[in-house]
């Protein structure tokens, strides 16, 4: 115990595992490790793997995420955050409902090219990705159904084949995320939303009088 009036004890200000890095330098790191991740899956990419390869220590690595795991969650976060800011501004430009349905989708099989098979097999594996890709399917399936909606309020679309479009891309999308779509049809996860966009856009056009 110390004696009184003593200055208490305190812990270091730099641990060994948590150097300060800043901002810039965290989100150039954590964009490679998100390169390598999805190139290479996670499972058997090693910290001491990645100093090697990023030329830093693990105390800068650590900077970014205190454990491998915790590295693997930011580097998807950032992976599916990112994509869907670079979507969102694709569609945002269109202003055609058909075209912001298929930019939409377009930019979602795009996104999803980038996974190798080694990273789609180690995301739907590990839990904590598991659901972060669970829970952006399912926003990819309600922002698709508000695609249509907007697109049934111009007139474009047939209103009375909006809901249950809106209802199958939901089912489509959840079986493209399930693995159970791919499966069955031998598609990658990139084509399925290829040809979903193509199905759902030719399903939904209002035909000439």
């Amino acid at each position: 115990m110390p004696r009184a009036g003593a200055a208490p004890s305190r812990a270091p200000i730099n641990s060994p595992r948590r150097r300060r890095v800043d901002t810039a330098r965290r989100d150039e790191l954590l964009s490679k490790i998100e390169e390598i991740f999805l190139a290479e899956g996670f499972t058997s990419v090693t910290v001491d793997d990645l100093t090697q390869r990023l030329h830093c220590s693990k105390a800068t690595l650590y900077s970014v995420a205190s454990t491998k795991e915790q590295l693997v969650v930011a580097a998807t976060k950032h992976f599916f955050g990112s994509a869907a800011e670079e979507i969102e501004a694709a569609v945002a430009a269109e202003t055609d409902p058909r075209n912001r349905i298929t930019t939409y989708l377009g930019g979602v099989a795009g996104a999803m090219r980038r996974n190798s098979r080694a990273f789609y097999d180690d995301m739907v594996s590990y839990r904590p990705t598991a659901e972060i890709y669970a829970r952006n399917t399912a926003q990819a399936a309600a922002r698709v159904h508000e695609l249509i909606d907007a697109g049934v309020e111009s007139g474009a679309f047939r209103a009375t084949d909006a809901a249950f479009a809106a209802h199958l891309v939901a089912l489509a999308i959840d079986a493209v995320q399930s693995g159970v779509l791919l499966e069955s049809t031998g598609l990658s996860a990139a084509e399925a939303f290829d040809e979903l966009g193509d199905l759902l856009l030719h399903g939904l056009l209002r035909t000439a009088d």
